[in-house]
């Protein structure tokens, strides 16, 4: 079973724009995309599995589990609807039942990676731990990104999960001291290599283009030619 997670240092950081990198990449396999809790958005409006699907090409299927209005954190969003929450195990499952079909799952948390599901405070690690699934972070560029990453990275290995790398979810056009820097310590903040560096704005291209360039972003651990930092 090829099953990988991706969490991020916060929100709005560019995970769904990897995850449809990575599936893009993947183009000559079978790939699964699954959204376990999608937030803030109505029943019938585009959510970010099918943002990866249209991004990344007809060889994605995309799933999403769970859906609550408002923008919120997947436990609180989930109670403040009157809904029943999305439980790890249920990740588990519907991940498993993916990967026997398809050659890859990618898993696309919701914020952080102890984003709660549930008011038991399960969260998305949980998730990983129950599939046994390494677990990509996703990481913003500027200032205050090392110390997340680092946080990130430390939860991760506190609870025996592998982290294959990091990869930054939007680097500017034109990338200041800070962004600069940060190529080259985001990995020891990490402890893992840096796999990825998308470029600001990629989600905007049109999808033939964003499926020629995403193999570029990527170094080979996640399917690109980019060469490892």
């Amino acid at each position: 079973m090829s099953v990988l997670v991706v969490t991020g240092t916060g929100t709005e950081i560019g995970k769904t724009i990897v995850t449809a990198a990575v599936a893009a990449a993947a183009a000559h396999r079978r790939v699964a995309v699954l959204k376990p809790a999608q937030t803030g958005l109505a029943p019938g409006e585009p959510g970010d599995a099918a943002e990866v699907a249209r991004l990344a090409g007809a060889h994605v299927t995309a799933v999403e589990l769970a859906r609550f209005p408002e923008p919120l954190a997947p436990a609180t969003a989930a109670r403040r609807a009157g809904m029943a929450p999305v439980r790890p195990y249920e990740v588990a499952e519907a991940a498993e039942k993916l990967a026997a079909d398809h050659d890859l799952v990618l898993v696309e948390g919701a914020g952080g990676l102890l984003v709660r599901f549930d008011d038991e405070g399960a969260t998305l690690a949980d998730a990983a731990r129950l599939l046994a699934a390494p677990v990509l972070v996703v990481a913003p560029a500027g200032l205050g990104t090392l110390n997340s990453t680092a946080l990130t990275a430390e939860a991760l290995r506190a609870r025996g999960l592998g982290c294959p790398g990091v990869v930054i979810g939007s680097m500017p056009a034109a990338p200041g001291l800070a962004e600069r820097c940060n190529v080259a310590d985001l990995p020891v903040a990490a402890g893992a290599p840096l796999l990825g560096v998308v470029p600001a704005g990629a989600g905007a291209l049109a999808p033939a283009e964003f499926r020629a360039r995403a193999a570029g972003w990527l170094a080979a651990p996640l399917g690109g030619d980019r060469p490892l930092d």
